[in-house]
């Protein structure tokens, strides 16, 4: 089974407290925890792009790098581990993006791919005058869809005349191609964004649910199972889990219980604003999944507390769920997070080859 991280881009990562690490997002820092990530054996690390954050005491993701071209820096610093950078597909059109992922796989060959964001905050994009209304929510799957079309074609052949309802291609050029398959990844929840994962991604990100309850998405990775079977294609499930983890269960749940005791309650209420706006939204899309500001300090993401023995335990119970190929974590403190994970829970996990446990 895969692993990964999702790297903190904005600040603070994933925790939305007083109490949590306050930081600011830096190359040096991303770089760190890539390095890492690598040197444990790490598979593969993605960078989200988030374009407004959430204000509240913490400024909640007001500070933000850009995916891409931090990807290309870790690219030239990293040797093995896979880099998927965001694409926020309402700001950069596909052969802009097809252009810039051809260019970062010659710095990383084979070990890069973008991950497709059709986008759920309307503020993020109104603030530059690229929203195209909230008739947007309607069609963002069918967009992407084209996005992803345009771009393969130009990987795949050079060149493309692509005529779609949103995307008109005029002879349009790229050159030279990628070095190496340049593999998408989604992250839709809904039947909408899980038959566009299932008809264009390799992999979908699906957020864990709940704490300590490792198999809780376990009817949502079934259902990307059968939409992948109805479209003839292997896509796999990479799960989002929070990792908090210390000597004891009792260590680590203080810590879990501290940084939900001081939680941002403005930051999350601008978020659950955000996330109420599209009304015609499936109860499992991502949108109305962290719509609920009540206890939502880490956007009520699955989240993993405990000892290490007992963190190794739950991330080999998600491995056994159908379809699931690869587990994505954030950390409470990331390099941190990090060093705990590769020296005492990684070397404890049946999922993981000796030779991963070893690295």
């Amino acid at each position: 089974m895969d692993m990964g991280v999702f790297i903190p881009i904005g600040n603070n990562g994933w925790l939305i407290s007083e109490a949590a690490p306050q930081y600011k997002p830096s190359f040096e820092l991303n770089k760190q925890i890539v390095q890492k990530a690598e040197s444990y054996g790490l598979e593969f690390a993605l960078s989200m792009i988030k374009l407004r954050g959430f204000g509240g005491k913490t400024e909640f993701w007001d500070h933000n790098l850009e995916s891409f071209t931090l990807m290309a820096g870790l690219a030239a610093v990293t040797s093995k581990i896979k880099l998927f950078a965001s694409t926020a597909i309402l700001t950069l059109p596909p052969a802009i993006v097809a252009r810039m992922a051809s260019t970062i796989s010659s710095i990383a060959p084979d070990r890069f791919g973008v991950n497709i964001v059709t986008g759920w905050a309307e503020a993020e994009y109104s603030q530059m005058g690229v929203w195209p209304g909230d008739e947007y929510f309607g069609y963002r799957y069918d967009y992407g869809a084209e996005y992803v079309e345009v771009m393969k074609e130009l990987w795949s052949k050079g060149a493309s005349d692509f005529q779609g309802e949103h995307f008109k291609m005029a002879d349009c050029k790229l050159s030279p191609p990628p070095e190496g398959k340049v593999e998408i990844v989604a992250a839709g929840q809904s039947p909408k964004g899980m038959k566009f994962a299932a008809d264009h991604a390799d992999y979908n990100f699906i957020m864990g649910q709940g704490v300590n309850t490792p198999k809780a998405v376990s009817s949502i990775c079934d259902r990307l199972v059968t939409a992948g079977q109805d479209s003839g294609r292997d896509v796999g499930a990479y799960c989002l889990y929070m990792i908090i983890a210390d000597d004891t269960d009792e260590a680590a749940m203080a810590t879990w219980e501290k940084y939900k005791d001081h939680v941002d309650a403005d930051a999350l209420a601008w978020m659950a604003d955000q996330g109420s706006k599209d009304n015609a939204a499936d109860s499992s899309a991502t949108a109305k999944h962290i719509n609920l500001p009540e206890g939502a300090v880490n956007f009520n993401m699955g989240t993993l507390v405990g000892s290490y023995a007992s963190i190794a335990r739950m991330l080999d119970e998600a491995s056994e769920m159908a379809g699931v190929k690869g587990i994505m974590m954030v950390f409470d403190d990331f390099l941190l997070g990090l060093d705990k994970f590769g020296q005492q829970i990684q070397p404890l996990m049946k999922s993981r080859t000796p030779a991963q446990a070893a690295a």
